[in-house]
């Protein structure tokens, strides 16, 4: 077990984990400054892209570049610098860091030498585009981008489909139309999907249906700038012939993890099926 007092000044500098806007810098808080202004150090994901950020609110700090493909040379560098007392600021481009951005592997090897690790709240693209989604908030489970290959993707939307929480994805709007249409194939055409694309930005949009409807609408129509995808958790209920019941308990759990449900989801299903409590399930599944 590791205890972390946060604000404890005994010894050793801080990661401060520092969300920026992910479009309207009226949306950088008063603390996200002062933290910027009060590092010795910032880690960007792109020094380019900061530094216009740096410039519109008078920032001096210096930066060092840190991305997917120099993580593993800068970690060793900032940890030192860290060890000697020194506290430094981690950004990605917009949002929050590690959130489909670089920054866990730091996160990591901070923890792994006892060094405080520092959130700062802020925006995140995906939160903000589920509380307007009109879907349900809650539950809701982040997934972030999606493979490219239609093959890798529709494997992943398999092992989904069945998920009652609201499901988030981030999109390139070069592939928005092609994901859109994998998601109707694998999840069907009526199930309900909101796309938010340039959120906080002047063209702010919403576009909310069913995912025949934006698939109808994508072949028409090109999106730009990043997109969020909101997609409806499942509503119905998983049915089940049967035959089913003739199984064993093992073997009808086994049959429903194979349509994507979790083990611990399958085992409450097959209780309910069988009318009877799932520890009496459970035991059985998981019997020697």
């Amino acid at each position: 077990m590791q205890k972390q007092k946060s604000y404890d000044s005994s010894a050793g500098g801080s990661l401060y984990l520092i969300p920026t806007p992910i479009g309207n810098l009226e949306d950088m808080s008063f603390r996200c400054v002062k933290m910027l202004k009060e590092v010795t150090l910032i880690a960007s994901e792109d020094t380019r892209n900061t530094q216009k950020l740096l410039n519109h609110f008078e920032i001096g700090t210096p930066q060092i570049s840190f991305h997917e493909h120099n993580y593993k040379e800068r970690i060793p560098q900032l940890l030192e610098k860290l060890q000697q007392g020194e506290d430094i600021g981690q950004v990605s481009d917009a949002g929050m860091p590690s959130i489909s951005d670089p920054g866990h592997e730091l996160v990591e090897a901070c923890i792994a030498l006892d060094i405080k690790v520092i959130a700062l709240p802020g925006p995140t693209a995906g939160l903000t585009a589920l509380i307007a989604s009109g879907l349900l908030p809650q539950p809701f489970t982040f997934y972030g981008f999606l493979p490219r290959k239609k093959k890798d993707q529709t494997a992943i939307m398999e092992a989904l489909k069945l998920e009652k929480p609201t499901q988030i994805f981030y999109e390139s709007p070069h592939r928005i139309g092609g994901t859109v249409k994998n998601f109707a194939e694998v999840y069907g055409e009526d199930r309900k999907a909101v796309i938010c694309r340039e959120l906080t930005k002047l063209h702010e949009e919403y576009l909310r249906g069913t995912l025949a409807e934006l698939g109808h609408y994508l072949t028409e129509n090109t999106l730009k700038g990043e997109c969020c995808i909101l997609v409806e958790g499942f509503t119905g209920e998983v049915l089940v012939e049967n035959e089913d019941l003739e199984l064993t308990a093992k073997e009808h759990v086994d049959k429903l993890i194979e349509t994507g449900l979790s083990s611990k989801e399958a085992i409450k299903e097959v209780a309910k099926l069988r009318g009877v409590k799932k520890q009496e399930i459970y035991k059985e599944y998981h019997v020697e």
